[in-house]
């Protein structure tokens, strides 16, 4: 979101001592950002709080709690619908910079959050290094989270939070240092847009995690919904981080205790799914060669399967969607075909993933069931990705 100072000494000292919590807000239209002052007001009516914002902070603020850290952007974010390296790497040295313990990041839209919400997770951040958010979505929201990134980060990392990459989370101190020491990473090669997976990054270094139900939120959207660009950007930076993290999750065991979460409602009514299907349908005829030259012949005889069958019983097994995507993770990282037509193919896989669960659940089945039922997949058939991954010629035809 915030693109800001990119050179960060890490090391330095820090400034003079202010608060115990930094609050982070991205850059928000007038009314959004009036609207979120007052709910950070409500939520920390005792407690002086930093809050590090690029807007014009208000002329009087006498009386009010907050402590206001405005910070410059150098450039427009290309993607202001998710956080990014900079905007961790600036609340890190903005925390340092005074003295503060804890810190709380929240994305755009962050007017939707309730004070309640705001105050759990800084009340989180006091216990657990990282705090990820929770939300509340519809049968039809997240489902790029709920197909890929939910279920592999949990089968790999050994973690329950529903949403490795929300937009609102809390920090420690010393997980704050840590995202921004990676992220100076990308910020240092220009790349004030990169993205980092917070989860990944607190698993690894035996961090504590927790989540936090906020219930309802308004999701910032891309400005261009392009699903195969999107689809290719966010997973690309995933596979990567994937790649990078090898050495630690071959190594995971286990997994946290279920919570008890809210469970979103089904669809009643039938789910067109018919641009998906024609999608998949053409693809199969357009793309089979490269889906060969990256998966086995049992995916590719399911996909042929898939092929022939009538929208009303179109249903992609659990098993069959968790190979896809942990080949396609092994070829993303041996470059089996260029990465770009590589994430380019998966795109009408997983909108027949999308068809298969709409349908799924406008049969009755709960659709947080059927996400749960799919990372128990990804989780029994991790042994598939370790074995692949140490030995890839193994399993090839």
């Amino acid at each position: 979101m915030a693109s800001t100072q990119t050179n960060v000494d890490l090391t330095s000292a820090p400034a003079t001592s202010a608060s115990g919590l930094l609050v982070s807000l991205v850059p928000l239209p007038q009314e959004a950002f009036d609207a979120t002052l007052s709910n950070l007001a409500l939520a920390f009516p005792d407690q002086t709080v930093l809050v590090a914002t690029p807007d014009a902070v208000p002329q009087s603020s006498s009386g009010s709690p907050l402590r206001f850290l405005p910070y410059t952007l150098t450039a427009v974010s290309a993607t202001p619908w998710v956080l990014t390296a900079a905007d961790y790497l600036n609340t890190y040295k903005l925390a340092r910079e005074n003295n503060a313990t804890a810190c709380v990041l929240l994305g755009a839209e962050a007017q939707s959050l309730h004070p309640e919400a705001i105050r759990a997770l800084a009340r989180s951040a006091l216990e657990s290094d990282l705090t990820l958010a929770h939300y509340d979505l519809g049968p039809r929201e997240g489902l790029v989270n709920s197909a890929i990134f939910y279920p592999v980060t949990r089968a790999l990392y050994s973690t329950r939070p529903r949403f490795p990459l929300a937009i609102d989370i809390s920090l420690s101190i010393r997980m704050a240092e840590r995202l921004a020491t990676t992220a100076q990473r990308f910020t240092a090669a220009g790349q004030n847009d990169g993205l980092l997976w917070p989860l990944s990054e607190a698993a690894s270094a035996n961090f504590s995690v927790a989540e936090v139900s906020i219930g309802t939120r308004t999701l910032p959207q891309p400005a261009v919904p392009d699903l195969n660009a999107l689809l290719a950007h966010i997973a690309s930076s995933f596979f990567a981080d994937v790649d990078a993290k090898a050495s630690f999750w071959q190594r995971a065991r286990g997994t946290q205790p279920a919570q008890s979460l809210t469970q979103t409602a089904t669809i009643a009514e039938r789910p067109d799914i018919a641009s998906m299907l024609d999608a998949f349908r053409l693809a199969y005829t357009n793309l089979h060669e490269i889906w060969s030259l990256v998966l086995p012949p049992n995916s590719l005889l399911g996909l042929k399967k898939l092929s022939v069958m009538s929208p009303d019983t179109f249903r992609m097994p659990d098993n069959l969607w968790t190979r896809i995507v942990y080949d396609f993770i092994l070829a993303f990282r041996l470059r089996t075909i260029n990465r770009g037509h590589l994430l380019g193919a998966l795109t009408p896989l997983y909108l027949a993933w999308v068809a298969s669960h709409l349908t799924l659940i406008s049969n009755g089945t709960a659709p947080e069931k059927h996400i749960q039922d799919l990372a128990v997949a990804f989780e029994t058939d991790k042994p598939y990705l370790v074995s692949r991954w140490r030995w890839p010629d193994r399993f090839n035809p």
